[in-house]
C-alpha cells in the first residue's frame, strides 16, 4: 500500500549525545523524504554536537568522539536541513516525545524559526504501540518479517520507520491512509509545547503541565504571578517552550491592543 499523501511528509531519526531535550545534542541525522506520487529522497548527515559524547551512549549508536571531530556543527548544516523539511509532514519513531522536540531545539539554537503550526506529524511508535506494544526492532519484524539490520543507525532505522508505516496500513483496514488523521491517531495528548510542560484543558484554554500551577490557566498564574515568567525564560526549560509560552503571553496582550 502507498501512502495517501497531498503533501510531502519526512521520516527522520537522530542520534544524539543524550535523551535531553534541552541539553543534549544531535551527532546524526537522517531523513527520508517521500512525495505525493511515491518517489522519494534521502539524505544522512553526521554531525559535530560540539561535545562530549558519553561512552555509554558511543555503545548504544557506535558514533565516537572521533568519528565526528571533523564534521560541521548543526549550525553550518540547519539551513540545508530546514529546506528539506520546509512545508512538509513529519513522521518518525517516538518523534513527538523525542526526535521532533529536539530538532525544534537545534533549529531555534540556529536561528531558524521553526513551528508545527501547520504541520501534522505522525508518530510510528505510538500506532504500533497502540496495535501490537514492542519495539522497532520487534516492529519491523512483525509488520515486515525482517531484521533490522544496524539498529540505532539513524539511516536504517529512518528507511524501517517508513516501511512499517506502510505495512501497519495494510495490516489495520482501521487506519485510514490520511497524514493527518495517522497523526491524530499517533498523538498521545496535544500540548501547546513538544516537551509536555505547556497544556490544554477541556475547553482548549492553555494550562501549565507540570510544577505548582500544574492544571492552571497559563495567562491567570502570570497575571497573579507575572515572575513566573522570567522564571521559566531564565530555568532550564526547551526553547521551544519558552518560545510558546512568550506567544500565549504576547496573545493577551495583543487582544488589548
Amino acid at each position: 500500500m502507498d501512502l495517501n499523501l497531498t503533501r510531502p511528509i519526512c521520516f527522520f531519526d537522530l542520534e544524539t549525545t543524550g535523551t535531553n531535550i534541552a541539553k543534549d545534542r544531535i551527532v546524526e541525522i537522517a531523513i527520508l523524504k517521500v512525495y505525493p506520487n511515491q518517489t522519494t529522497e534521502s539524505k544522512t548527515w553526521l554531525v559535530n554536537p560540539g561535545m562530549v559524547i558519553p561512552d555509554e551512549v558511543i555503545a548504544i549508536h557506535g558514533i565516537s568522539n572521533e568519528k565526528v571531530a571533523n564534521e560541521p556543527e548543526f549550525k553550518e548544516l540547519s539551513k540545508e536541513i530546514y529546506r528539506m523539511i520546509k512545508d512538509c509532514d513529519l513522521g518518525g519513531f517516538n518523534s513527538d516525545r523525542f526526535d521532533i522536540p529536539l530538532l525544534a531545539e537545534e533549529l531555534l539554537r540556529a536561528d531558524i524559526d521553526f513551528d508545527m503550526k501547520n504541520t501534522v506529524a505522525i508518530d510510528v511508535q505510538t500506532i504500533f504501540h497502540k496495535m501490537e506494544k514492542r519495539t522497532l526492532s520487534a516492529a519491523y519484524k512483525f509488520y515486515c518479517d525482517k531484521d533490522l539490520i544496524d539498529a540505532h543507525s539513524a539511516e536504517a532505522d529512518t528507511l524501517a520507520t517508513y516501511e512499517v508505516l506502510l505495512s501497519q496500513l495494510d495490516r489495520y483496514p482501521e487506519l485510514e491512509n490520511n497524514v493527518k488523521k495517522l497523526a491524530e491517531f499517533s498523538t498521545h495528548r496535544q500540548f501547546a509545547d513538544f516537551a509536555g510542560f505547556l497544556g490544554y484543558d477541556e475547553e482548549g484554554v492553555e494550562i501549565f503541565s507540570f510544577g505548582k500551577h500544574k492544571g492552571k490557566r497559563i495567562l491567570d498564574v502570570l497575571e497573579k504571578e507575572p515572575g513566573y515568567f522570567g522564571w521559566i525564560l531564565n530555568a532550564d526549560f526547551p526553547l521551544y517552550t519558552k518560545k510558546m509560552l512568550t506567544h500565549i503571553k504576547l496573545s493577551k496582550l495583543n487582544t488589548k491592543l
